[in-house]
């Protein structure tokens, strides 16, 4: 991705130390992906005599911002100390003040900053306003890292739309279900329990009505104690016939729901849906999939950074056609499914992604099955 970059020369890198605190401030960022939204969700670290006296993390729903947090935690030690922190500190007015100025309250000596914030409401103004006041600032520590990290933010800030990462499971031979889309688990725990850790880390997850309707799934985070962690849920439902005995309808109180349909569907079917707390968006969307560009704008607009399409061959192919994967995870049994069984995607995954742009970045065993990690450079 192309992130803008300030007027002036960025010191590169930093030393051994600031390589190995940033990657703990980037790991403590990492916690809480997926519940920051619409704020990046960025890790800070107070380093004083080679000591850390001060952690933080942005908090659930973008507030505080990680740097206060760590200057709280830290209080008179604070003073002359180094901070580490994963993503530009902010210099504009928001809910709270900007962070930039709380840490030249603080009497913090230097800051190592992992990465430029894109959006253009900072843009390399937190470490201009820093130099201003006399603090050394050294950016860029990890950057790569960062930017995988920030990924869903970087997305939303630079493309207008998330960070769409798609999951599907196959079949030795491909195939993605049975035929008349009766039940059939196709990978085993390990694989169903990375694929619910891997909710919990994304702003939101997304799938198709015919999914909903065929499979009526949950699509939450259902790992022991992370149940909290489920993400929002949204449905694309071009003409608004989500049934209201679905798993979705009916837990739309505890884990919230939007349905994106078609501008002309029945205001009826969306009065249905409104008691159950579900929020219906309007878009130019069809059931052949529509302009999916503009419905990731929509939610991009709202927040939304990182979005898991989770919603089947339909929705993938639709995704794929538009050119609109970021990542690509594949589990894949090494058991077959009968022959008539519903195709995964239009050619296997080994030639089909990386003619579209996305390479190979992993292969590792998930329990007997296999995970197969694709992402465009």
């Amino acid at each position: 991705m192309t992130i803008a970059t300030a007027a002036h020369n960025p010191v590169e890198a930093g030393s051994d130390d600031d390589a190995r605190y940033m990657l703990a401030a980037l790991r403590l960022g990492e916690r809480e992906l997926g519940r920051t939204w619409p704020n990046p969700s960025v890790g800070a670290i107070l380093v004083k005599d080679g000591i850390v006296v001060g952690r933080g993390w942005t908090k659930t729903g973008g507030r505080p911002h990680a740097e206060t947090v760590a200057i709280q935690e830290a209080g008179d030690q604070a003073r002359g100390a180094t901070l580490y922190v994963s993503l530009e500190p902010c210099s504009h007015q928001g809910r709270t003040p900007p962070c930039a100025n709380a840490i030249i309250a603080a009497g913090i000596s230097r800051v190592v900053s992992a990465m430029e914030d894109p959006n253009p409401l900072v843009a390399g103004q937190g470490h201009k306003r820093l130099r201003d006041a006399g603090i050394e600032v050294v950016e860029n520590v990890l950057r790569d890292e960062a930017v995988r990290v920030h990924a869903g933010h970087i997305s939303r800030i630079a493309r207008k739309r998330p960070y769409v990462t798609l999951k599907l499971a196959l079949s030795s031979n491909g195939k993605a279900g049975l035929s008349g889309r009766r039940p059939a688990p196709i990978t085993g725990e390990k694989a169903r329990d990375l694929v619910h850790l891997m909710r919990s880390r994304t702003d939101a997850i997304a799938a198709g009505i015919g999914t909903v309707v065929a499979d009526d799934p949950l699509l939450t985070c259902r790992l022991p104690g992370m149940e909290d962690r489920s993400p929002l849920r949204v449905i694309f439902d071009s003409s608004l016939r989500l049934p209201l005995a679905s798993h979705i309808v009916t837990t739309a109180r505890e884990v919230p729901v939007w349905v994106i349909a078609e501008q002309g569907a029945s205001p009826d079917n969306e009065r249905s849906l409104a008691p159950h707390g579900i929020e219906v968006i309007r878009a130019p969307l069809t059931e052949e999939g529509g302009d999916l560009i503009v419905a990731l704008h929509i939610l991009s607009e709202r927040g939304i950074g990182r979005l898991m399409v989770e919603g089947g061959p339909a929705v993938a192919a639709q995704f794929l056609k538009k050119d609109l994967i970021d990542q690509a995870v594949i589990f894949q049994s090494p058991d077959p499914l009968p022959d008539d069984g519903i195709e995964g995607l239009p050619a296997p995954h080994q030639k089909l992604f990386p003619e579209a742009g996305l390479n190979l970045r992993s292969r590792h065993d998930a329990g007997g099955d296999t995970m197969f990690l694709y992402e465009r450079d």
